[in-house]
């Protein structure tokens, strides 16, 4: 990032988290708060999930629009020191969300996904909660 050394760099990255973020834990209080039942980061279902609803048969990823590349999304930016290195690591996050989506769906699973933005206000928290419940209804 702008006049940081590698080093700083390095260590404001290396602590970001990947498990329990804000919008994971938003979305996880929504769904339990609303009756919904769900298990965190199953090992055993590709990708790792961040929730996993049983009953539905159904998965759940919390995308962060940065690392994920949320399209059309202002969180969407890229740094502006080694961009070689960015473009080739968030290509391979996107084609890693895709191959994990496919084997998902190959076992029988369903899958939603939130992303980081769409959490911003409790609008949005309510505008997710509807949309979940429509996708649910529909599977």
């Amino acid at each position: 990032f702008m006049g940081e050394s590698a080093e700083i760099t390095h260590k404001r990255l290396s602590s970001v988290r990947s498990n329990n973020t804000k919008p994971e834990i938003i979305v996880r209080k929504l769904l339990h708060a609303n009756g919904f039942r769900f298990r965190i980061n199953r090992k055993d279902l590709p990708g790792k999930p961040d929730i996993v609803l049983p009953k539905y048969n159904t998965v759940i990823f919390v995308h962060g629009c940065f690392w994920h590349r949320h399209e059309g999304c202002k969180y969407k930016s890229i740094p502006k020191k080694n961009k070689a290195f960015w473009n080739a690591k968030f290509k391979a996050n996107v084609k890693r969300d895709i191959e994990v989506i496919s084997q998902l769906e190959r076992i029988g699973w369903k899958h939603y996904t939130v992303w980081e933005c769409g959490l911003n206000t409790n609008e949005d928290a309510d505008n997710f909660l509807g949309t979940f419940k429509s996708f649910i209804k529909q599977t």
